[in-house]
């Protein structure tokens, strides 16, 4: 079915966005994949074409559109390459967002332009060793002192732990027990800030080129003007953003999953056993038909939440559904369309192996199945 959410500018974009992938991404995917990391380079790059910072006010150099049909498209089409990419959708849907939205007039000069052109990179540090989808178990903590915050802990799994410039750290800054939730604030956290250490860059089991990072805090001195937002509101902050980039997972994930699959579904029509080709074996023609059906409503519903994000309807709530949805679709379908490839599913030349492991990630990072089906739960009253 033709998708209905996107205008023509959507679609040039998408043809600026494809031939970027081409240029300046596919020449550098093995070279990214063994370092464990992109060049940094490829962010100015993308900033350049205007692949960065379309959110961003174009009074700091941004492109001044609040339209995420625009952060779908870039999602989308990196999900589609076959080759390693850069974070972009992490900088564009999940931590520009905290910037734009809670930074005050003297924040937004200092470091929007920098966004926009791609010679910033951010990230955002909430997990801990032994706090993940649990954000109230945070124990990374800052003490007022003067005009500075002294910061001490650690976080790990920071997505662009290595290559980011601006940390956005979930920290607790008030000791209280009772202050429960009014307890977190986010302070950013600068490269080069005394006491601040990048540790080891985690070798993961897919997602090779983005890196991920623990990151060390040992009475970093951060400076009361980095705060963003407001202080003790951190929690409700995130709260905030956090639908945003669970949508933007739904969409990736679902982007993967539709790529396999179309790949999947060529391989079965030129592969060939007793024979004729895979693809008209009834069990595999079923398989077929059942991807085909399930991949197209779960875009529907996607489609539909952008256009409530579209229509200042979008809720939490909705965005959990999709999160966990579109993810474990997406599990399904790679492992199937794997299966359907058999010993060369298992090899790594081959797209489907390498989208097995980078897929198992979608159902874990930015709140787990679980977790959304919790919050689904409790919107219910039950």
């Amino acid at each position: 079915m033709k998708r209905l959410i996107f205008e023509p500018e959507h679609e040039q974009f998408r043809e600026t966005v494809r031939a970027f992938i081409s240029r300046e991404i596919e020449p550098y995917s093995q070279e990214w994949e063994a370092a464990g990391q992109v060049d940094r380079d490829v962010y100015r790059k993308a900033g350049e074409a205007g692949l960065l910072g379309f959110n961003v006010p174009e009074e700091f150099g941004g492109g001044g559109v609040e339209d995420f049909r625009f952060n779908v498209v870039v999602a989308e089409e990196l999900a589609r390459s076959s080759h390693a990419a850069p974070a972009f959708t992490l900088q564009n849907d999940v931590v520009v967002p905290y910037f734009t939205s809670l930074s005050n007039e003297e924040q937004r000069a200092r470091w929007l332009p920098g966004m926009a052109t791609g010679e910033t990179i951010v990230a955002v540090a909430m997990t801990e060793p032994g706090a993940g989808s649990d954000l109230a178990g945070i124990k990374t903590s800052a003490v007022r002192e003067g005009d500075d915050w002294i910061l001490n802990g650690s976080k790990t799994f920071i997505s662009s732990g290595i290559n980011s410039d601006l940390v956005v750290v979930v920290c607790r800054t008030n000791p209280d027990p009772a202050a429960k939730h009014k307890a977190f604030s986010l302070l950013v956290v600068e490269r080069g800030m005394e006491g601040f250490q990048r540790g080891r860059k985690l070798d993961k089991m897919g997602l090779k080129s983005q890196d991920t990072a623990e990151l060390h805090f040992d009475n970093v001195r951060v400076p009361a003007a980095n705060v963003l937002g407001q202080v003790d509101q951190g929690f409700y902050h995130l709260m905030h953003n956090l639908p945003s980039e669970r949508l933007s997972i739904a969409v990736t994930a679902t982007a993967i999953a539709r790529s396999v699959y179309e790949e999947t579904l060529q391989y079965c029509k030129d592969r060939k056993a007793f024979g004729k080709p895979i693809g008209t074996f009834q069990a595999n023609r079923f398989t077929l038909a059942e991807m085909a059906t399930e991949l197209d409503v779960a875009q529907a519903y996607i489609d539909r939440c952008l256009q409530g994000v579209l229509d200042g309807e979008a809720s939490a709530v909705d965005a959990s559904k999709a999160k966990w949805w579109c993810t474990e679709l997406s599990k399904r379908v790679v492992d199937s369309c794997l299966q359907l490839h058999g010993g060369y599913g298992y090899m790594n030349e081959y797209r489907v192996a390498r989208a097995y492991t980078d897929i198992r990630i979608q159902t874990i990072f930015g709140g787990t199945t679980e977790i959304m089906k919790d919050l689904i739960g409790r919107s219910m009253g039950v």
